[in-house]
């Protein structure tokens, strides 16, 4: 990659472009998996782009637009298919390669991490303060108050109306989580929370207590930012 003069945006050049020693297989091959960007490593991934998007640019817009660690949350080819608008073949490998990060992950001797406040989350989701777009994250917790799961719940305004409280709770259930966080960022950087997010907030938090599954917090993320919605079980 490259900064255009007059732009802050990194210049993402296409593969055919690149010198061999560039390539990310290539480079792989003579300097090891730790040389390559995240999103070289997704670039060799997917294999090919699309007639109308480069592999490259294909790869850098996932991960511009998910952030890094969204991008182990995958679990659903179809969801990503249609919210990064890929090719299913290629959402499929996504996810199986998300799938076996988390399955070795969960190997006996593995340690998740811990999260108590807001800040910690800030912190855990450090990724998601940049993001272009809005993207709303829920953190599945153990009774130890130890991340269990992350999952990327909806790209796009956050809004009541298309946020349902099966796609943040089902996760919950399918890990045996005992509570959750929910996290969105505003691309703005003002963190100051709208009537939509207190809306959903209160949504998600009554469905919580028919679950049985808690619902510790909202945390809003931006430009280093945060902010938190006061959740009551009043």
């Amino acid at each position: 990659m490259a900064v255009s003069p007059g732009s802050l945006e990194p210049k993402v050049y296409k593969l055919r472009d690149l010198p061999d020693a560039e390539k990310p297989r290539e480079k792989m091959v003579m300097h090891g998996a730790a040389s390559l960007s995240i999103a070289e490593l997704v670039a060799v991934l997917v294999n090919t782009g699309t007639v109308r998007e480069d592999v490259m640019s294909m790869a850098t817009r996932i991960i511009r637009e998910y952030g890094e660690r969204s991008f182990s949350s995958f679990d659903d080819p179809k969801k990503l298919s249609e919210t990064a608008d890929i090719p299913l073949g290629k959402a499929c490998q996504i996810v199986a390669s998300s799938e076996l990060g988390r399955r070795f992950y969960k190997r006996p001797g593995g340690r998740s991490v811990a999260i108590r406040n807001a800040k910690d989350v800030s912190a855990y989701v450090r990724d998601m303060h940049d993001l272009p777009k809005e993207c709303l994250r829920g953190i599945y917790l153990n009774g130890h108050h130890r991340v269990i799961h992350d999952e990327v719940l909806s790209m796009g305004t956050i809004d009541a109306n298309l946020i349902h409280p099966r796609e943040v709770f089902k996760p919950a259930i399918e890990y045996g989580a005992a509570a959750v966080i929910l996290v969105h960022n505003h691309p703005s950087g003002v963190v100051t929370p709208s009537s939509a997010d207190i809306d959903i907030t209160r949504q998600i938090v009554e469905a919580g207590k028919i679950m049985g599954v808690s619902v510790l917090d909202h945390v809003i993320v931006g430009k280093g930012k945060f902010s938190t919605i006061p959740v009551s079980y009043e």
